[in-house]
């Protein structure tokens, strides 16, 4: 991916924390030269200085047969919107599209453990679906056998991020500051993301 020095994000806790805000991400592999990608939800652990990003998909799904020890690469994608030249001070500038985004690289290794497999399900469970935490330990042996049957667990060893936080930075703090009142006042809650997203990282003045 492409990112300058003033797009890259160096926070560990701030990185930490979009993943997992954003933890439906896109995996993508490209065995042999066929890629393929997949829409998946992931749970991010810090595993000392290592991140995991823990997975799984449909065993249906003909993605998790390539998996070898070919990197993979797990795209996040954060808010994002477009930015008029309608917004700056200065009439000479042309529209642009920015946003926040990680992608991590790294290498996978199946679940195939049935215990582990259980756990790494209740724990998705636990972090998205509290409330119902409770029922999914509390259903049926069989019916949680055959839905364990059913899908492929693993995990990403992640090798490598790379991150960008294109916020106008280039642009100077006054720009950034027009960009994010104007995207404060949208009614779309992703565009409002990006505003604050926008604040917390101005440009010195």
């Amino acid at each position: 991916m492409y990112s300058p020095p003033y797009n890259r994000l160096d926070d560990r806790a701030e990185l930490l924390a979009f993943l997992r805000a954003h933890g439906f991400a896109l995996l993508v592999t490209g065995t042999g030269g066929a890629l393929q990608a997949s829409h998946l939800p992931v749970l991010v652990e810090e595993r000392g200085e290592a991140l995991a990003l823990v997975m799984h998909m449909a065993k249906s799904n003909p993605q998790w047969r390539e998996f070898f020890d070919d990197e993979v690469l797990v795209v996040f994608r954060g808010p994002h919107a477009y930015v008029s030249p309608r917004w700056y001070e200065q009439a000479e500038r042309v529209p642009t599209w920015n946003y926040a985004a990680v992608h991590a690289y790294g290498t996978v290794r199946r679940i195939e453990d049935r215990a582990a497999k259980h756990a790494a399900q209740a724990k998705l469970v636990k972090t998205y679906d509290p409330d119902w935490a409770a029922t999914f330990e509390g259903l049926s042996e069989e019916y949680l056998r055959t839905m364990l049957e059913g899908i492929v667990n693993f995990e990403v060893d992640v090798t490598r991020l790379a991150t960008r936080w294109k916020l106008s930075q280039n642009r100077g703090r006054r720009e950034q500051e027009l960009i994010a009142a104007e995207l404060e006042r949208s009614a779309d809650s992703v565009e409002r993301a990006l505003a604050a997203l926008t604040r917390r990282h101005l440009a010195p003045d």
